[in-house]
């Protein structure tokens, strides 16, 4: 079993004690999702889950929230499935409940997952409030794990109440503690060395795919366990296209490439967008728009700050591409959270000192093949922000240098 090791235990114990103040009373239920056993990528837990416990490798699992009850020990349980030893034959053994997974995970009640039915109908009829913790779904999609147990429990229990507290643990994942900030910056620092080897050795005919292996070959290469979500490398018409993932073409000469690539590093993702020019300079149609967007890029990281909004931040931006008659070239938002997910939980609120967001404005031309993003990350401050990837090389002058040889 592991553990974000990154993150000390007092910090998920602290986290813990907020959710239950946060909780005003009411019962709340977080689960770590089912999988296991994967051949082709790994099992992660929710990210509520993860943000709680730090636990990683234990699907099925789930923790419950107890505020009310008289034994502080049993305010916070966790369960987890039995120990099954045929199954753990194939995905490796399991440590029993004792002591030691108590200092472990810092949590002093430890039960298996069969005994969260009495348990939680204990703590209910106790409290008669249930608190959705789990963002909720949209109406085509099946509904979150807790509603779903907590609606159950409704029918057997008259009198309670279901509560929606689904922004609670949004606001308490958006401030990034210092600890959380360290991941992220080295998660930036990794992508940098990445970037790196990608301006050293592109070249026209390479494969949009070189440029990915590149990326990610360094990613792994200096201390992370690989992408934080999918490598776009999109060259040409491709970088018109947002999501773009096929990364299977030929680059050419002329052609601007837009990489989007961040590593990950404990669980903690960078997020950055760079466009280079594939030959190593920019035509002059390309640096009128590059410098369109770098400027928009700048104004809107000048415009980060505690209290302020994403839309005041992107309004910085696009007001600059607008009046340089491109704003039905710019047709998506201007960041988003960062965090264990790359599209970070965000909560209902103005932006807190300790956030950490991207900032990323761009101009999109299909019918020139052109497409120019350029994103960084950056920690909101009380007066400001501190941007994390600045040194990932963005003005004209450092890429084509960097692409010549020089530093």
């Amino acid at each position: 079993m592991s553990t974000q090791a990154a993150i000390k235990g007092t910090e998920f114990e602290r986290r813990r004690r907020n959710l239950l103040k946060g909780l005003r009373g009411s019962v709340g239920l977080v689960f770590a999702g089912t999988g296991g056993g994967e051949l082709r990528g790994g099992w992660r837990p929710d990210p509520g889950f993860e943000y709680l416990t730090g636990i990683t490798d234990e699907p099925g699992a789930a923790i419950l929230f107890d505020p009310s009850n008289r034994i502080e020990s049993k305010q916070v349980t966790l369960f987890l499935r039995p120990l099954d030893p045929e199954v753990e034959k194939w995905d490796g053994a399991r440590a029993p409940i004792d002591s030691e997974l108590v200092k472990r995970y810092g949590i002093r009640s430890i039960v298996r997952t069969g005994r969260l039915p009495a348990m939680l109908a204990t703590a209910v009829r106790r409290d008669k409030r249930m608190a959705c913790l789990h963002q909720f779904a949209t109406h085509d999609q099946p509904v979150s794990p807790d509603l779903e147990v907590f609606r159950k429990v409704a029918e057997r229990v008259p009198g309670s109440t279901i509560e929606d507290r689904t922004e609670l643990l949004a606001r308490l994942r958006a401030v990034k503690s210092p600890a959380e900030q360290a991941c992220i910056r080295e998660a930036g620092r990794i992508t940098a060395l990445g970037f790196d080897e990608v301006l050293a050795t592109m070249r026209p005919g390479m494969n949009e795919f070189e440029v990915q292996e590149t990326l990610e070959h360094a990613y792994r290469s200096n201390g992370s366990r690989g992408p934080a979500y999918n490598t776009i490398a999109g060259s040409g018409f491709n970088g018109t296209v947002l999501h773009y993932g096929a990364n299977d073409q030929p680059m050419q000469d002329g052609d601007l490439v837009v990489i989007d690539s961040g590593a990950d590093y404990m669980g903690y993702a960078a997020d950055v967008t760079r466009t280079f020019p594939v030959g190593g300079r920019f035509s002059k149609r390309q640096r009128e728009l590059y410098s369109i967007v770098l400027k928009a890029l700048d104004a809107a990281i000048a415009r980060v700050r505690a209290g302020c909004t994403f839309q005041q931040i992107d309004k910085a931006a696009r007001d600059i591409i607008v009046r340089a008659g491109h704003g039905d070239h710019f047709f998506h938002g201007i960041g988003h959270h960062l965090g264990l997910e790359v599209h970070d939980i965000t909560p209902d609120q103005p932006l807190k000192q300790g956030a950490v967001i991207t900032v990323e404005p761009g101009i999109y031309i299909a019918e020139e093949r052109l497409g120019i993003r350029i994103e960084d990350d950056v920690v909101v401050t009380r007066d400001g922000c501190i941007n994390l990837t600045r040194s990932i090389p963005r003005s004209i002058a450092a890429i084509e240098r960097r692409m010549k040889g020089g530093r």
